[in-house]
């Protein structure tokens, strides 16, 4: 069954005055069939928890460690740990002018199967994933990201969770600029997902809205790049009624 396995992750950044400490130990376990919410405020080392882990060159690992069913992924190429079953959907998704989704998704499909998939079977399978994301099929001939809003972006990257079909998901604000009728058409993504056996789901966001919808089986707050807090669905309750201001006097 997948696990991600996190150990006592430290991580810094190259600022102008040196190194900077942004993880201070973070110690998580996403196994499989489960959903994990990371909470915290601006700054808090959220994002830099899910770049890291999946290979941003701008974050150093300075201790600590990551593996995925056993294997380490911090001795991985970005490309490496993707194929060994780990998805990142990103807070802000670039651009890729020229590549059309339909390309992108069949070369990625290829690259994590080290075969191509049947060609006649996977465009009924795009069609599908699109559908039930509710983006018209001749959204698979335009380039990706290039114009689209925010909710196509979010729908378009839950399309690529349904068919890559990973062993863990990290969701880096999957929620962020979504108006309510998207917010319910990505969330039924990350269940569809979440359904399928063996998945765990790494759900990072600023806001409880989309736990309405998903539903963690453990939240975790964060806090000065440490996991200040970790509890069940009732500890995303009680941020949503006080915020913050406990967890950051206690660090302080």
């Amino acid at each position: 069954m997948s696990q991600l396995e996190i150990q006592d992750l430290k991580v810094s950044v190259e600022t102008e005055s040196g190194p900077k400490e942004i993880l201070k130990g973070v110690t998580l376990t996403i196994g499989a069939d489960e959903t994990h919410a990371i909470m915290g405020p601006n700054g808090s080392g959220k994002s830099t928890l899910a770049y890291s882990i999946a290979g941003h060159p701008r974050y150093t690992i300075t201790g600590g460690t990551a593996t995925l069913d056993g294997e380490d992924l911090l001795d991985l190429s970005v490309d490496e740990r993707a194929r060994a079953g780990l998805f990142l959907a990103m807070q802000y998704p670039v651009e890729v002018p020229g590549v059309s989704v339909a390309n992108f998704l069949r070369t990625a499909k290829t690259a994590i199967d080290g075969a191509a998939p049947n060609l006649r079977t996977w465009v009924k399978d795009v069609n599908g994933a699109l559908a039930k994301m509710n983006l018209d099929p001749t959204f698979s001939q335009r380039s990706v990201n290039e114009g689209f809003s925010g909710g196509e972006k979010k729908r378009h990257e839950m399309t690529q969770l349904a068919l890559l079909d990973p062993k863990v998901a990290i969701l880096d604000e999957t929620d962020s600029g979504l108006d309510i009728d998207a917010l319910k058409i990505v969330s039924e993504g990350i269940n569809n997902f979440r359904q399928r056996e063996g998945k765990g789901v790494l759900l990072i966001t600023h806001y409880t809205r989309i736990l309405r919808y998903v539903k963690p089986d453990h939240v975790h707050v964060f806090v000065d790049g440490r996991v200040a807090e970790s509890g069940g669905p009732e500890l995303a309750e009680e941020l949503e009624a006080n915020g913050y201001d406990r967890f950051l006097k206690a660090s302080v």
